[in-house]
């Protein structure tokens, strides 16, 4: 019989603070490979892996290719590559981004599940909006047990609400709760082959996140057309259904859950609200400058006509102006890299 012995946790804003109260009460002979993904800028230099190290009795460090799957250890995805599961090893990938982001929590999730099934255990802690459900499906789906921070805890309460909403975790617990369920979970037995096999659509998703030219140049892409562009690339997004969930991926890959991907468009309008801004900046001014030369060529009739063009240039940017006040609104929380520079001064309880 195979044994539960792999712990998979993803986390985003707020998550430091939560990740390093999970490893400072796991204990050094946990008979399971810690496996963690944060959100994290794609130029930054992460201090995760240290910052983890020095939090608990596990040794943490930042994953590499063909890291083994070693008991007792805890490995952090580095930033802008994927942390992808294999059998008995992790490798990086500089796949598509999903919901934005590389590392992606889901990403690692479901490479999990497929690979290791009911040997899994996944853990989602504080962030925003809702990376790491479709992962949590995924687990769910192949024998897997999943968990989940309290999301009264957690600093930022997104993730864990999504996770709660879309997968029916086995147990929403406080951090401390988490680190005491996992000990009683890992090592358990489980079955050698798990009780459904991985999906058609799992097999197709690990493989477009390990950039697989034979899964990208398909010519059955995975879902119906949905009439939505990706955001990343202007091609069209594809509807998943899985699980109850709906999702979207583009033919090379990127992926978007319904929450990241308005999320996204809000931004996209935004950027294109300030062009049109910049834009009927530019038109006022050269209006006016056309103006005032008119008149010192004695040309009343040309100063007025460009006179009332730089006014409804100067209307139009007023009204453009006040649509970006507004829709701000519809842009999330930007998450902060800040908590990734400095130690929080107190652990969770």
């Amino acid at each position: 019989m195979a044994r539960r012995d792999v712990v998979v946790v993803g986390a985003s804003a707020g998550g430091v603070e939560a990740l390093r109260a999970l490893v400072a009460n796991l204990p050094a002979d946990l008979p399971a490979t810690v496996l963690v993904v944060l959100h994290t800028p794609a130029a930054a230099r992460s201090a995760l892996a240290a910052i983890l190290d020095r939090s608990g009795p596990l040794p943490a460090s930042a994953a590499v290719e063909d890291d083994p799957l070693t008991p007792g250890r805890v490995l952090v995805a580095p930033p802008d590559r994927h942390l992808i599961v294999a059998d008995g090893y992790v490798t990086l990938s500089r796949g598509p981004r999903e919901n934005g982001h590389r590392p992606a929590v889901d990403v690692l999730f479901r490479s999990a599940a497929r690979a290791l099934g009911p040997r899994v255990v996944a853990v989602v802690l504080s962030g925003t909006l809702d990376d790491g459900t479709a992962g949590m499906v995924a687990v769910h789906a192949r024998g897997g047990i999943t968990l989940v921070q309290d999301p009264d805890e957690a600093t930022f309460e997104g993730m864990p609400v999504s996770a709660i909403e879309g997968d029916s975790p086995a147990a929403v617990l406080p951090v401390r709760d988490i680190a005491a369920r996992l000990v009683e979970l890992v090592g358990e037995t489980v079955p050698d082959e798990p009780a459904s096999q991985a999906s058609d659509l799992m097999h197709q998703e690990v493989g477009m996140a390990e950039l697989e030219a034979i899964v990208t140049s398909s010519a059955d892409p995975p879902g119906k057309a949905s009439g939505y562009a990706c955001p990343d690339c202007t091609g069209v997004l594809w509807e998943l259904t899985e699980g109850g969930l709906t999702r979207y991926r583009c033919r090379v890959g990127h992926a978007w859950s319904p929450q990241s991907l308005a999320a996204q468009q809000a931004v996209a309008v935004e950027g294109a609200l300030w062009m049109a801004l910049r834009a009927l900046e530019e038109k006022a001014s050269l209006a006016t400058r056309m103006a005032e030369g008119a008149v010192d060529r004695g040309h009343r009739i040309s100063s007025l006509t460009f006179e009332e063009h730089a006014a409804e240039a100067a209307a139009a940017a007023r009204i453009l102006r006040d649509l970006i006040e507004r829709v701000g609104t519809l842009v999330p929380h930007v998450e902060s890299d800040a908590d990734l520079r400095r130690e929080p001064s107190q652990p969770l309880p």
